[in-house]
């Protein structure tokens, strides 16, 4: 069967390397305190640009947010003259909360995130019980992708591909030559991402990193995560599908389906879950915001006991 749209990312990217012009300018923050990488791409010629995966930060201890993460993209944009198109997500995180509705306030541009985050909304809205004012149907966000839609920023070109596995509702973002991948994928030498969140699925991960190791070889793909594997002492996100393929500890080429499914869902049964997914999902399935505050004014993060 035909796969039309990594047919297309795959003439993209291979026009984008041949004309440095369609080529993105990128810039990564480092959030060490989740391990999460946002970055701000931008066009060349055009000064326009994308937020993928922004944050913001939050004490688990105190409940509070801050802004700290988030002024750093601002301070970014506003020195390079930059104007911010798109505001993107590559799926509702579990370990950090979004800062997107934060910087599209302060930036403007449009939010967006995959189609399947109303099968994340509705499973999760039912486990925080979130009652019948939640929407579940993805109308926090301005823009809701499918697989295979094209979209612009500035000049450059862009597609999305939908890359289910560690949840439904994955997007990876291929723009211009670089392919900006969420958690389906971690540096080679750490592997693949978990995939027994409610909703994820084993075999649909292998499914869809064999997919993105499909486009060129030379295509660069920037993680959403870095944990520093064992002997690597330097923080990385940045690398190619021909290094993927070559040395993934996890998936790499000559790895079967059933070998990684074995590995995956033996691996996932000795994680602990993300210390911050509580806040984290009730928030991102919102598309960043607060759950509504009560008639004291104050919103509130529930945690179900015995519930996960």
């Amino acid at each position: 069967m035909t796969d039309n749209a990594l047919n297309q990312a795959s003439q993209q990217i291979e026009v984008a390397r041949a004309d440095a012009a369609k080529r993105p300018t990128i810039a990564a923050f480092f959030d060490e305190a989740t391990n999460t990488v946002s970055y701000v791409v931008s066009d060349p010629a055009t000064g326009k640009a994308a937020v993928i995966d922004s944050v913001l930060d939050y004490e688990a201890a105190s409940g509070r947010t801050d802004d700290h993460s988030a002024k750093l993209i601002i301070e970014y944009v506003k020195v390079n003259n930059l104007e911010v198109e798109w505001l993107l997500e590559t799926h509702a995180h579990a370990d950090h909360l979004s800062a997107a509705p934060y910087l599209q306030e302060r930036l403007g541009g449009k939010l967006a995130i995959g189609r399947d985050i109303r099968i994340v909304q509705e499973v999760f809205g039912k486990l925080f019980n979130a009652g019948s004012d939640f929407q579940r149907d993805g109308s926090q966000f301005d823009r809701l992708f499918d697989d295979g839609d094209r979209f612009t920023i500035g000049s450059l070109d862009a597609i999305v591909l939908h890359v289910p596995g560690h949840t439904p509702a994955d997007l990876a973002f291929v723009i211009g030559d670089a392919a900006f991948v969420g958690d389906t994928i971690f540096m080679p030498d750490f592997g693949t991402a978990r995939a027994d969140f409610p909703g994820g699925d084993a075999r649909r991960l292998y499914q869809s990193i064999r997919r993105l190791l499909s486009l060129p070889s030379e295509t660069r793909l920037f993680m959403c995560h870095d944990y520093k594997a064992p002997g690597r002492d330097d923080f990385a996100w940045e690398t190619t599908v021909g290094q993927q393929r070559a040395h993934n500890v996890h998936v790499r080429d000559g790895v079967s389906e059933d070998e990684f499914v074995g590995m995956r869902t033996m691996r996932d049964r000795t994680l602990a879950m993300p210390d911050l997914i509580m806040p984290s999902v009730q928030v991102n399935i919102r598309g960043g915001r607060l759950p509504e505050p009560e008639d004291n004014g104050v919103s509130y993060i529930k945690i179900p006991i015995n519930a996960v």
